[in-house]
């Protein structure tokens, strides 16, 4: 039993002592390697016609050398009018999606859904005839957001212009693509 006993407190001793000593010497830094992509979320521009042909639809698919992950947000904005800001400047308004119009004689509404590999931005209505400035060169902005970024209550996802200001987003430096054939 004293045997038992000895070679215990002896590994015991062993071990907590086996933590002193001097530092090793620091390791090699590695080799530098490609840039990460960033995690703050993208913004993508896209234009197009809505016609009977693609059925009242805009199809964008991401670039494959763009990652969306399951929690991450889609919105998508509409450049639903442009106003005069002063001085010769004009101000673009846009709206998150869905909007709806109502008018005489039904309802235009523009909506949205999406996958981790593309969106899709439809109209639905109800109305006899479309005229070409609900369907012609209509203009969209899609943002990507992490969702830790989306639920932080300091960025009104609603708003454009706060999710590019919290995504550091310049509007002049975005791709626009179109969509029309």
């Amino acid at each position: 039993m004293k045997t038992i006993t000895s070679l215990f407190l002896f590994l015991a001793l062993a071990v907590f002592s086996s933590c002193e000593g001097p530092m090793g010497p620091p390791g090699f830094d590695g080799e530098d390697g490609e840039d990460g992509t960033s995690l703050l979320g993208s913004v993508f521009e896209i234009e197009g016609d809505f016609t009977e042909n693609n059925g009242y639809s805009l199809f964008y698919e991401f670039p494959s050398n763009f990652e969306i992950y399951d929690t991450d947000i889609v919105m998508v904005y509409i450049l639903w009018d442009v106003v005069d800001g002063g001085n010769g400047s004009t101000l673009d308004v846009w709206r998150p999606l869905p909007q709806t119009i109502v008018l005489d004689d039904g309802v235009i509404q523009y909506n949205f859904d999406y996958t981790v590999a593309d969106v899709k931005v439809f109209m639905d209505f109800t109305v006899n005839e479309l005229l070409p400035a609900e369907t012609d060169d209509q203009i969209f902005r899609i943002a990507v957001l992490p969702a830790d970024l989306a639920a932080d209550k300091s960025v009104d996802i609603n708003s454009l212009n706060s999710v590019m200001k919290s995504l550091e987003v310049n509007p002049n430096n975005l791709k626009k693509i179109s969509l029309t054939k």
